[in-house]
């Protein structure tokens, strides 16, 4: 800091005219946007080269967050500092040490632990999870956990590593949208579950970069805590399904390679237009980049694949996970056994399995377009 503020000093110094009017100036060294105001004071705005990272997690995932955290730390040596913050639903104090140690292994700040405020509790009702777990809905409330003088930051989910520098999805010009995150693929029925349009825009929540003065604007958590009450809270998708309806018409949708998820790998283009009947999705060429040129790899659920720190796993960057997960303090850490899924969903995995390519691809699709959305239509 005193380099970056010596600097300025001496140059408002060789430039004393521009002390009377306000301008930008991109600082090549440091990254940093510097502006003046008509006192000749300087303000530091922005900083290009100054990461702050939220993940959230518990105690099951710690070892899934610290693999993540390897690669982000292993792939960012051109950003100045990484702050992260964990927004922690019970993780143990012997996992919070393993993860603090990858802060001093890689010689960079210590994480933030913040406990995770609860729901249920704070809505004095039960929350349907749908997906994951509770501690997913942490980060609903990023406005009143984190530092107030953020600006942005970048909500990671654990299940992801980092392939390359997060420079670029870090400077992304939001273009005046609250967030900015990945457009995915859902059919029309699922929006009418979550009071939207059929051609509003769903996204995936895993990765957000989000503008954290337009959202306390917005008044954004107040929004979801409000939808979900109204919903009783039960919510298509859970948390994502409350920041879909959201922010649905607030969003820049930002190129997939910086949310690379499962469904890219294990279905082609053509394969994935029938199951998942998406609407005005990203082209074909869009989605083949990322998957070979992935900023951000997102190991989602799937039916027809397993993740890579279960056994089995044949994602196509399953040896990239294994590889940060040799560098983490979990490196002798045993794979996790295959969990056994039972009742219809355990019957349909195991049938579609054995049917011809083409027939599941086919039978799959008029499940998850029309079968899952109506089932959770009877719930509401």
């Amino acid at each position: 800091m005193k380099g970056r503020h010596g600097f300025t000093h001496i140059f408002l110094i060789l430039h004393p005219a521009f002390k009377n009017r306000c301008f930008y100036i991109f600082h090549a060294l440091y990254g940093t946007i510097i502006s003046w105001n008509n006192g000749g004071e300087y303000v530091d705005s922005f900083n290009s080269r100054e990461l702050h990272i939220v993940y959230a997690s518990d105690d099951r995932f710690a070892e899934i967050l610290g693999v993540s955290l390897v690669s982000l730390y292993e792939n960012n040596g051109d950003m100045n500092e990484i702050f992260v913050y964990v927004l922690d639903s019970g993780i143990s104090e012997a996992n919070k040490n393993r993860l603090l140690s990858i802060c001093t292994k890689y010689d960079r700040e210590e994480i933030q632990f913040i406990s995770a405020r609860d729901i249920s509790k704070i809505l004095s009702m039960n929350v349907n999870t749908d997906r994951g777990s509770l501690s997913q809905y942490a980060r609903l409330f990023v406005s009143r956990d984190l530092p107030e003088a953020l600006e942005r930051v970048l909500y990671l989910d654990c299940d992801i590593i980092v392939n390359s520098s997060l420079y670029e999805l870090w400077n992304l010009d939001l273009e005046g949208k609250t967030i900015a995150a990945l457009k995915d693929a859902f059919s029309k029925q699922y929006r009418k579950n979550i009071e939207l349009q059929p051609n509003d825009i769903m996204f995936n929540s895993g990765v957000m970069l989000i503008d954290m003065k337009r959202w306390k604007e917005n008044q954004i958590e107040r929004k979801l805590l409000s939808f979900i009450k109204r919903h009783n809270g039960v919510i298509q998708q859970g948390d994502q399904g409350a920041l879909n309806a959201v922010l649905s018409k607030d969003i820049y949708c930002f190129h997939p390679r910086f949310n690379s998820i499962t469904i890219f790998y294990d279905f082609t283009y053509e394969e994935m237009q029938v199951y998942r009947k998406p609407v005005d999705f990203y082209s074909k060429k869009d989605i083949k980049q990322a998957v070979e040129r992935p900023v951000i790899i997102h190991y989602t659920t799937s039916f027809t694949s397993t993740r890579p720190w279960i056994e089995g796993s044949k994602h196509r960057y399953k040896d990239r996970w294994l590889y940060y997960k040799s560098k983490s303090p979990w490196a002798e850490e045993l794979l996790w056994k295959p969990t056994q899924v039972s009742g219809l969903k355990g019957a349909y995995i195991s049938l579609s399995a054995k049917l011809p390519h083409k027939i599941m691809i086919r039978l799959s699709g008029l499940l998850q377009v029309y079968g899952r959305p109506f089932i959770y239509s009877l719930k509401k």
